[in-house]
């Protein structure tokens, strides 16, 4: 795995993801995202993993591409501009679809600088928690290209709304995490030094559930932003459940009730 992504198992089920180029805000190139492709592929087939912590080394989550040196798979050597392009392209890109079928949740421990690509792994996630220090644009309308890219102009407005999403889609501003958090973007802000504690909490809450029952959630919850009417989602919502209550969490649920104790959830 590349150095520029670290997989470190902090507590019993939670990982922490780090992007480890603390030099360059840990903008992404090739080495960064292989390694977020390959840690991701190692903790999706690690039943023991029940939640994933995304956080930067440093000053910065992530300050998008790095321009001074692209994000080019050796793949590219000798293809024309066209192809190479939309190699890189979809290479990045496919990070977003990447992190959402992983069984486990994503949470964002964002600490710095989201930007561009940067934004686009924070929304990826199914959780944000915001530093302090933490600052989200559409980088990419700055550079002269679209502000649609790598999933923001799907996910945005379904987190904050069309009208907001599209005004930081066309100007690019830059926002501070108090506004993120009155817009709806991140769950909360906290002190720097406190960002992935506090992501590690909400971790924990989230390791004593179900871990058949989180996995669905995560898996629904995500079906639901492309699903086309309430009757859709209210059949998936059924089979869901129904499909959930062979597992025999629901049981011990309601056994650990009336004996006034934690339960104890079996991963079977």
């Amino acid at each position: 795995m590349s150095d520029a992504v670290l997989v470190e198992r902090v507590r019993p089920g939670i990982a922490v993801l780090t992007l480890n180029r603390r030099e360059r805000l840990n903008a992404m190139n090739y080495d960064l995202v292989r390694g977020l492709y390959d840690a991701l592929d190692e903790l999706e087939a690690d039943r023991s993993c029940r939640v994933i912590v995304l956080t930067g080394a440093g000053r910065g989550f992530c300050a998008g591409l790095d321009l001074s040196e692209g994000a080019s798979p050796p793949t590219t050597a000798g293809l024309g501009r066209a192809q190479a392009g939309m190699t890189v392209q979809k290479l990045i890109a496919g990070l977003v679809p990447k992190m959402r079928s992983v069984p486990q949740p994503v949470i964002a421990a964002v600490n710095g600088a989201a930007s561009g690509g940067g934004l686009a792994l924070a929304l990826a996630s199914d959780v944000r928690v915001a530093a302090q220090s933490a600052r989200f644009n559409v980088a990419f309308i700055r550079v002269g290209l679209s502000g649609c890219d790598i999933g923001v102009s799907w996910m945005l407005p379904r987190l904050i709304g069309a009208s907001r999403a599209f005004e930081l889609l066309l100007t690019g501003r830059l926002i501070d995490a108090a506004e993120a958090d009155r817009i709806g973007l991140v769950t909360r802000v906290v002190p720097d030094v406190d960002v992935l504690e506090s992501a590690l909490e909400t971790a924990e809450l989230i390791v004593g559930n179900s871990p058949f029952g989180v996995r669905m959630t995560k898996e629904v919850m995500w079906s639901q932003l492309e699903i086309g009417s309430l009757q859709a989602g209210i059949d998936l919502e059924n089979r869901t459940q129904v499909l959930s209550s062979f597992t025999g969490d629901l049981t011990e649920a309601m056994a650990a009730f009336m004996e006034k104790r934690p339960p104890k959830f079996a991963d079977g």
